[in-house]
């Protein structure tokens, strides 16, 4: 059986979905903080799913949720970077600490494998773009991307100690359905309170790798089947960019608005943290025989079309 902290998540539950579709049972470990039911709700038919509510702060809970377990896929986390602007121990204790928490129950429960969510975030403003994964020294400006950068030096550290394996998957910025944050959501929930402007934070210059759910759920999943190191670490990300000003044409676009004003607050970012630019070199996952059915445009194209059925403007 396969753990999935976070499951009832964005992102996890399409992972969830992609492991039920290989066959695998799996077990959702989440205290549906920002995870939701319905996210997993096609799955209440089946016996391919348990639901495990706990919270990852809980070390007891943890462990018992570890029993029968042959591979931790880690997704729980803080969702939100600017959060940790406003309440600055959200990533410490939901990010690094968390993922003690499940290292130990790991070593405690006889669980030797983990597949790690990270993020291009802990690259901080890299002056190498696209940016490899050996790329360094980095330097997170967000205290998520700290957390993030913690978090993969305790499981690497949980390999050479205790003799775990581990994927670590850096993420661009993971956009799809089931969406409960990010620039897309943000955009169309503005939309829906005032459909003839759109104001975008900055001055819409950022510019981000982007990347669908489903393309990051099946790389990962490709890269837990295919590699093989103690410690396999992956940029997950399509290889090209797109900018803030471009994603709000064309959310603006898929809204079928007429006359929708894009007004712009100024500045190179839009939250302190926010790094203008960040670009991936994904060659290492490409080279495992992984294409990403979308590039960022596409994705995030399919990514607004998404939430605006699931939002409704």
């Amino acid at each position: 059986m396969d753990l999935v902290t976070g499951g009832a998540g964005f992102i996890g539950s399409h992972l969830v979905d992609s492991l039920v579709a290989q066959g695998k049972s799996v077990r959702v470990l989440d205290n549906f903080s920002s995870g939701r039911e319905e996210f997993l709700a096609h799955h209440k038919s089946t016996t391919n799913v348990e639901i495990f509510r706990a919270d990852l702060l809980d070390p007891e809970s943890v462990k018992n949720a570890m029993q029968g377990i042959n591979t931790v896929h880690h997704l729980a986390a803080n969702p939100d970077i600017r959060l940790g602007t406003e309440v600055t121990d959200t990533d410490l204790r939901q990010g690094t600490v968390a993922t003690y928490n499940v290292l130990e129950a790991m070593r405690c429960e006889g669980v030797s494998r983990i597949s790690f969510a990270s993020s291009s975030a802990i690259y901080g403003e890299a002056s190498i773009m696209p940016t490899p994964e050996t790329y360094g020294p980095v330097k997170p400006i967000s205290l998520y991307g700290a957390s993030k950068l913690a978090s993969e030096a305790l499981i690497t550290a949980w390999c050479g100690t205790f003799g775990a394996k581990a994927w670590v998957h850096r993420f661009a910025n993971i956009v799809g359905p089931r969406g409960t944050h990010g620039v897309i959501f943000d955009f169309i929930h503005k939309l829906k309170n005032d459909p003839t402007r759109l104001e975008v934070l900055g001055n819409g210059l950022q510019e981000k790798s982007y990347m669908s759910a489903e393309d990051c759920v099946r790389a990962m999943v490709h890269l837990v089947g295919s590699t093989s190191e103690n410690v396999n670490l992956y940029n997950l990300g399509t290889g090209d960019t797109c900018s803030v000003r471009r994603i709000a044409e064309i959310v603006v676009e898929e809204s079928g608005l007429e006359g929708v004003s894009i007004e712009y607050t100024g500045g190179d970012r839009g939250w302190a943290g926010d790094v203008p630019k960040t670009s991936l070199d994904v060659e290492y996952l490409l080279s495992t025989g992984f294409v990403p059915e979308m590039q960022s445009e596409a994705a995030i194209r399919h990514t607004a079309r998404a939430l605006i059925d699931e939002i409704g403007l």
